[in-house]
């Protein structure tokens, strides 16, 4: 590849004359394959611009993609490059008033449904006018499907080149507080990160091409950039999931080489194995045997493993490398393209560091410890909000509103979030991400929040692990207050938690989880305000 920027569409276009009969794309039905290669992809998504282009929308109109993960959400995207558009995707399991929003924000066209979660409330939260396509696994009324659309018209002739400074796509923030922003990216910014990307993450340029899967919302930067953008820049093979209940036969038959996945799903993986095989027997594993725990994740031949979005837990991460699993974590957002930090060095890495800035990335942390970040992997503000674009973006430096560290080794480390610090009754401030760290750890928890304004001490909001559900009241309840003493004496008198609450679970669903899984803490607070204000005779109580 030569050193000038290419876009994505550029990209496509390479591989669509030098690797046409490779395949690209590959959508399971009931662990079935179907595959396209880059010819087929591109012929596609050819035909389908030839259809936004007739219908005579003015040179950048907002085109919205509501749907999961699909070999056709890849091809609506690159239509609606090559039609001179710009793309607006939704969570898959973004609630209704936010979906709304960002349809009207965004002043979108035209919108491709596939399967989303409120799809039975499609008709009250999609904008009157807004034109509806249907693509793979759509259930709403449409006025035109996806298949009829490439059956009835001629692939697009041309090959277009947008400018490099032509805006591609707004991707809207997951909305842990207020409505969501657009960010805005433009078409140089893969071309810009993802080759130097590439040669931090070393893959590609190998003799087997990389193969990886996706499943996390392709409406998310990282997601957008680490599994799709990658696959484009590196002719890559990028296969689906068709949902949970197939995902973990899917992810063993795809075998990724790289692979990226939240914590969540770290947490989930290794409380399955622990629900099956006691952590002391756990202990005793030779090789063979962490082999085997590789093969049945699915992750026996990922040579690069990378986690983000949110801090993994310690012994949750430590566990994984035991098992012969590196995770990498890295630090990015979607203001940035995930053009962030990751950890890349061959040594075992630090839990709770997020590693060193990739190329062409610098940071500085502020005097009030706030970390900021610079690259031309910078979005070029938000969408109609020049206010908060102002309050983001000073003198090129992008303010993420976290608190970190650098070490000697330009490490850097997250320690908190400025607008997550809460007062104790005491006076004393708390950051909860290093609590929800500690106490992230125990095998008993799958979600841990910590909360405390108002309170004598901090309070421990959470919800039981797969194991947990195995034990008995008794059991659970002994468990726990060891643990919690434990970790106790740890921590420093004001940090001590004094109580543990166990909840429901907290889903994307019911409103205390982002579409990305992060805790929507304000709204957790919020949900359990009486339980959290209740004085509770035991250590660990139940709701």
């Amino acid at each position: 590849m030569s050193n000038a920027i290419k876009t994505p569409l550029e990209m496509l276009y390479q591989w669509e004359s030098t690797a046409a009969e490779q395949v690209f794309l590959r959508q399971p039905k009931d662990l079935q394959w179907t595959e396209y290669t880059w010819a087929q992809a591109a012929d596609r998504a050819r035909r389908l611009a030839t259809y936004l282009s007739a219908q005579d929308y003015e040179p950048g109109s907002r085109i919205a993609v509501f749907a999961k993960n699909c070999a056709d959400w890849v091809v609506v995207d690159f239509a609606i490059m090559l039609s001179g558009h710009v793309s607006v995707p939704l969570y898959p399991g973004q609630d209704a008033p936010s979906s709304r929003y960002i349809l009207e924000h965004s002043e979108s066209r035209l919108i491709f449904l596939g399967q989303f979660d409120i799809a039975e409330q499609a008709d009250k939260v999609l904008p009157a006018g807004i034109k509806r396509i249907g693509i793979s696994g759509c259930s709403c009324e449409v006025e035109a499907e996806l298949e009829t659309i490439i059956a009835s018209h001629e692939p697009m002739a041309d090959s277009p080149i947008p400018h490099l400074d032509a805006l591609m796509t707004i991707l809207y923030t997951s909305g842990t507080t207020g409505n969501p922003k657009g960010v805005m990216h433009v078409h140089g910014t893969p071309g810009r990160i993802l080759p130097r990307m590439q040669k931090d993450w070393k893959i590609g340029g190998g003799p087997e091409r990389e193969r990886l899967i996706s499943y996390l919302p392709l409406s998310h930067a990282a997601e957008r950039c680490i599994v799709e953008m990658n696959a484009l820049y590196c002719n890559d093979i990028m296969s689906f999931s068709e949902g949970l209940e197939t995902f973990a036969a899917e992810l063993r038959e795809v075998e990724p080489t790289f692979f990226f996945s939240v914590p969540r799903l770290w947490v989930k993986f290794k409380a399955a194995v622990d629900a099956k095989i006691p952590p002391s027997v756990q202990a005793g594993f030779g090789e063979e045997q962490k082999e085997q725990v590789r093969k049945q994740l699915g992750l026996n031949k990922a040579r690069m493993v990378l986690t983000g979005s949110a801090p993994c837990p310690r012994d949750v991460q430590n566990w994984f490398i035991d098992m012969g699993v590196v995770l990498r974590e890295g630090y990015s957002m979607t203001e940035n393209f995930c053009d962030g930090t990751f950890w890349l060095s061959d040594e075992r890495p630090q839990a709770g560091c997020v590693g060193i800035p990739l190329q062409g990335v610098q940071i500085k942390i502020t005097d009030d410890e706030e970390v900021c970040f610079k690259s031309d992997g910078l979005m070029i503000g938000y969408y109609k909000n020049p206010e908060k674009t102002a309050e983001a973006l000073v003198d090129g430096w992008y303010h993420t509103g976290d608190t970190g560290k650098l070490d000697d080794n330009g490490n850097l480390w997250i320690t908190g979030r400025i607008s997550e610090v809460f007062k104790t009754t005491k006076g004393k401030f708390i950051q909860p991400i290093k609590l929800e760290d500690d106490f992230g750890s125990l095998i008993e928890l799958e979600q841990v929040c910590v909360c405390g304004h108002g309170l004598d001490q901090p309070l421990l909001l959470a919800t039981l692990s797969e194991l947990a559900r195995g034990l008995s009241r008794d059991e659970l309840i002994t468990s726990l207050e060891a643990s919690l003493s434990r970790i106790n004496a740890t921590l420093a008198a004001y940090e001590r938690v004094n109580q543990i609450v166990i909840t429901p679970e907290w889903t994307i669903m019911n409103g205390l989880l982002t579409p990305t899984m992060k805790l929507k803490r304000k709204s957790i607070i919020a949900h359990f305000k009486d339980q959290i204000e209740t004085k509770h005779d035991s250590v660990v109580s139940f709701m």
